[in-house]
């Protein structure tokens, strides 16, 4: 299998292995490993009220619990996954999750809040550590085609469902504990995972250039952080602030310094000629409008459950158990499936049915109930996300070189982390639009009515996120072909390699 760049022959990695031993418990531990870095964009928003009470915390302080977390996370995934890829994705894996160990305990023990704010910060470093290298690993030890779809599909189901655990967490152990153990809750899992990291095998490029593009490196890593930061705050700075538009302004120059930098240097962070794999880049933009539409869906239905329906956030956590259900019986059924059907046509039907779902949720009622009017759009779109995250997973990993398997991980990563941000970010502006074009120029509108206009524009918002899946199915059928399938999954069905080579630029 032949794969060209760019920047011209990769370095060679090293000889595949046969296959791990113990492949169902490799899968397990680098699962948890993720969890905890899922869980943790979440988990710590239905503890707000009660952080920010306990250690008198101001409400710009408070809301950079969440964003800190975001942003490192975000900023230095496809830096790590390529330091993965140099001096070894397991190494990095376990430095990443010791640091995100000892970083919640940090976090759990904090009387401060410069304390918090700081360990938030390391925990998405760390985090930004473990999801590239996990990912590459898997897809660089597991050969057997069924074997890797289970665990891409492993890995997919706690991506999509990760986000409603976290909140079910964060409320039972905030109600029942304090809010201390959000963060306590990663000390045994950390522990676990190292316990069992002799079972997990190591990857890396066994020769070639191993230095580092510093330049690339830092543009790449600024412009993402500047870029998510501007996503994060735009909504509350003003999208045409001086602020917002300085920050956006600085990330532009930031990113256009690392494709410059990446397109003339010797070792760059980015091989561009990554994209010329057919099946990686429409993999990638299919999630980048997979993750723009489902992030909406907790951040709305959230608001709903507890602004409309008055629930408590126990209860509106436990109210999105179905979901997370959802999603694991959406993956459960698309493993065996894209083996008989192919990737493309289960892709498009879990887009279409999480579509479906979207479109239910735009029909939300200000007086409506739970478990007529937002469970059926919450089941329907969580099994259409745990179908869609399969073959999406599979085909943005998939037919790339071994030792570029860091780097097809961060991207993947990346994406899903800018894609939620910037999901979110213009569906919360087009509900606050709705909302104000609702009320219109009504003086001093009573509670009805402003309920009214707030549902509004949640239905708003449900039904853009609803076309943003609906064109990630219309790209997948559209932009992928049979050939391009072929040539990415060729390595996992152990299929000898064509003279068509994988990076097929038709």
């Amino acid at each position: 299998m032949t794969n060209t760049s760019a920047q011209g022959t990769p370095p060679s990695p090293e000889p595949a292995p046969s296959g791990p031993r113990r492949p169902a418990l490799i899968i397990v531990f680098l699962c948890l490993a993720d969890l905890m870095v899922v869980l943790d964009a979440t988990i710590v928003n239905v503890a707000l009220p009660s952080i920010r009470s306990d250690l008198d915390m101001s409400q710009g302080d408070l809301q950079w619990v969440v964003n800190i977390y975001a942003l490192m996370f975000g900023g230095f995934l496809i830096l790590n996954g390529r330091l993965g890829d140099l001096f070894g994705r397991k190494r990095l894996l376990l430095a990443g999750v010791v640091l995100f160990t000892v970083s919640s305990a940090v976090n759990g023990l904090a009387t401060d809040t410069a304390v918090l704010i700081a360990g938030r910060g390391v925990q998405g470093l760390a985090g930004a550590m473990i999801a590239p290298a996990g990912l590459s690993i898997i897809n660089t030890s597991f050969k057997d085609a069924s074997l890797r779809t289970k665990a891409l599909g492993a890995w997919g189901t706690i991506a999509a469902a990760g986000g409603a655990l976290g909140l079910l967490l964060g409320g039972l152990l905030t109600a029942s504990l304090s809010w201390h153990w959000i963060f306590f809750i990663n000390l045994p899992v950390g522990a676990a995972v190292l316990l069992g990291s002799r079972l997990i095998p190591d990857s890396r490029v066994n020769d070639g250039d191993k230095s580092v593009d510093v330049v690339g490196a830092v543009s790449v890593t600024g412009g993402l952080l500047l870029l998510v930061l501007a996503l994060s705050n735009g909504q509350s700075w003003g999208w045409t602030s001086a602020r917002t538009l300085g920050t956006a302004a600085a990330t532009a120059v930031l990113l256009a310094v690392f494709v410059v930098v990446s397109l003339r240097g010797r070792a760059p962070i980015v091989r561009f000629g990554i994209f010329r794999i057919r099946s990686l880049a429409v993999a990638d933009l299919v999630l980048l409008m997979l993750t723009s539409g489902i992030f909406s869906m907790f951040f709305f239905s959230s608001l709903y459950l507890q602004g409309v329906l008055s629930y408590s956030p126990v209860r509106a956590g436990l109210a999105f158990l179905p979901a997370a259900i959802g999603v694991m019986v959406g993956a459960t059924l698309a493993q065996p499936t894209v083996a008989k059907l192919g990737p493309v046509a289960v892709g498009t039907t879990g887009l279409a049915l999480g579509a479906g779902g979207m479109l239910l949720l735009a029909r939300l009622p200000e007086n409506g109930s739970y478990a007529a009017d937002l469970l059926p759009g919450l089941l329907t779109l969580s099994i259409g996300l745990g179908i869609a995250f399969v073959p999406v997973t599979l085909l943005a990993t998939s037919g790339v070189p071994e030792q570029d398997a860091g780097l097809a991980s961060g991207l993947y990563q990346t994406v899903q982390e800018i894609g939620g941000a910037v999901g979110l970010a213009v569906l919360s502006a087009i509900a606050v639009r709705q909302a104000a074009a609702d009320l219109g120029d009504t003086p001093s509108p009573d509670a009805a009515a402003q309920l009214a206009a707030q549902v509004s524009g949640f239905r708003a918002a449900f039904a853009v996120g609803a076309l943003l899946l609906l064109a990630g199915a219309v790209l997948f059928c559209a932009l992928l072909r049979k050939r391009h399938v072929e040539a990415a999954l060729r390595e996992m069905t152990q299929q000898p390699a064509a003279t068509e080579p994988v990076a097929d630029p038709a």
